[in-house]
Parts: C-alpha cells; structure tokens; sequence
C-alpha cells in the first residue's frame, strides 16, 4: 500500500513537521493545473498487551485538549515502523516486547503522503522508567478489552480512524472475537 508523489513532483515548502509538494497535472481537455500533496514522516501505533489487560495513555501536550490514545508518534527518518513503534512504546510507557504482530496499515487521506502503521505488543512488561518528550505528560492505564472499544469511541480518543474500525466491533460479535484473537493471540 503506497500513496506517493508523482514523477516531477517539487517540493515547495518544508516545515519542522510537513512538506508541500507540487506539480503539473494534465487535464483531460488538455490545460494544465497544479496539483499538491503534502508529505509526512510514517506513524508507528502499538495496542500493548499486558497480561489480559491493553495498555492506554490518557495524554497532555501543550497545543491541544487531553487526550486518549495508544502509544506511538512520529517515525524518525528513514526509520522501519516496527522499530518505532518498539521505540515509543519504550519511551513513552516504560514497556517493552518481544512479541510483536504487524495488525493494520493504512493511509488516512490521499492528499496526504502519510502511513499509519500499528502493531500489536503481547506479553508487554514494565522495564524501565518512561522517557517522554519536553511536550508530552502522559500517564498509563491498564483497561480490560471491553473498556478499551468503549475508550475508543470517546470523543477524546485520538486516532478516529482507528476507533472508526473498533466500532464493529461493538455490534458485530463474531467480528469482536476475532478481533479479541487478534489482539491477545490464542489461548
């Protein structure tokens, strides 16, 4: 799954965090338009495991309201997503995994060059102190999977496109225990 650039696509601006990238469009009439995308690093999500419970953050920074979420951020250039992802489950929980699932990929708009890519931790287990960002305040909460669909269909969970595909989850019961399989493994 890709959602790139075009062949002579320019950059036209560059920030701390997005790109705006343009280019020449032929029509179908045959003008010719600018077309833009913009360019982001790759995210890397986890929904941590630990023990029948998945870990959640309930997360400050200081240019938005409280939110609740997952672990995970921004991947570092030209970083591979689990990798990542191990790292800011790391950074920002204290926890770390050696069992780890690749659960979804996906692109949250096409005018946007971006990845979501989020994995699933089990057997997570506490192993150091966490290390968070000047701008973050974020404090750990261990919720038992109904209370986790219920979390993610709050107004203040962070990724709706996420919390969009949990939802079938509450109507649809063989779609929420195979996503139950999914998450804690077989027993």
């Amino acid at each position: 799954m890709k959602n790139e650039l075009p062949p002579g696509a320019k950059m036209v601006f560059k920030g701390e965090v997005f790109e705006v990238w343009q280019w020449e469009q032929k029509m179908f009439d045959g003008t010719t338009h600018t077309f833009e995308k913009i360019k982001r690093p790759d995210s890397a999500d986890v929904i941590a495991v630990v023990g029948d419970k998945i870990l959640v953050e309930e997360q400050e920074q200081p240019h938005r309201a409280a939110f609740t979420c997952i672990p995970g951020g921004r991947c570092d250039e030209g970083e591979d997503p689990l990798l990542a992802a191990k790292r800011e489950l790391l950074e920002e929980t204290g926890y770390a995994s050696d069992d780890w699932f690749p659960f979804r990929e996906r692109i949250p708009f096409n005018s946007l060059v971006w990845t979501i890519h989020t994995f699933i931790a089990r057997d997570c287990k506490f192993v150091k102190e966490p290390h968070l960002d000047a701008g973050e305040r974020i404090s750990v909460k261990l919720v038992s999977f109904d209370e986790f669909l219920e979390l993610s269909q709050a107004s203040d969970f962070r990724d709706q496109e996420l919390a969009s595909y949990l939802l079938r989850a509450c109507f649809e019961p063989e779609f929420k225990e195979e996503l139950k399989k999914k998450i804690f493994g077989v027993r």
